[in-house]
């Protein structure tokens, strides 16, 4: 039976070139695992996985984007409904993350304008192959109204604390709002901000494409 035990359902959308580490990262966040035999996305992943934050439950529903460009016009459709974004790049090469500006900009005309999005330096484990220096990419974040922060799947660094903190900044945003909204300071429904099907913590379901 699926978990239906949370205060609100956010999906949240993986983004970025395929190579960058978008499923060894979700799969590091939504049941601690590293597979050194993974294979490109086709299609569309996605996990789920249940924190507690501030007192309340939040599901993270993760959609993992295939990162090449054939399956670019097919993963588009996936930014609807999107909460949070994580725009992923590979520290250890620079063309990576070169191509954030693509990505951000194809986020901002398929997603909602008040979409959460966070840039996130993958395989900062790789310090002899570093390509991207980290003031440069914070610099960019900054500039663009991201947060930012560097991760390795290999050794689990920062993976908890970059979904932590996206949803958190989700979550104050969604509940400052609703207590705007309202006077008698009512939880919102599970169901507003549900989003997609629900599955299991550490289920991932494959969708190919046609």
């Amino acid at each position: 039976m699926a978990d239906i035990n949370y205060d609100y359902l956010f999906k949240i959308v993986l983004i970025g070139d395929s190579g960058v580490g978008k499923s060894q990262f979700l799969s590091r966040f939504a049941s601690n695992e590293f597979n050194l035999e993974s294979k490109a996305t086709i299609g569309v992943d996605f996990a789920s996985r249940s924190i507690n934050v501030e007192g309340k439950m939040l599901k993270a529903q993760i959609w993992d984007t295939a990162g090449q460009e054939r399956y670019r016009a097919i993963t588009s459709a996936y930014y609807r409904g999107a909460v949070g974004a994580l725009l992923v790049y590979d520290s250890s090469k620079q063309p990576t993350y070169t191509n954030v500006t693509r990505w951000l900009k194809e986020l901002r005309d398929h997603a909602d304008a008040n979409i959460v999005v966070m840039l996130v330096g993958n395989k900062s484990d790789l310090t002899h192959l570093r390509a991207v220096p980290t003031n440069e990419a914070k610099a960019f974040a900054t500039e663009n109204g991201l947060s930012f922060i560097e991760t390795s799947a290999l050794d689990a660094s920062n993976v908890e604390s970059a979904f932590q903190t996206i949803l958190t900044d989700i979550y104050h945003i969604v509940s400052s709002k609703s207590l705007q909204s309202s006077t008698s300071n009512i939880e919102p429904p599970k169901a507003s901000i549900n989003v997609g099907p629900s599955v299991d913590s550490n289920a991932k379901q494959r969708t190919k494409c046609c």
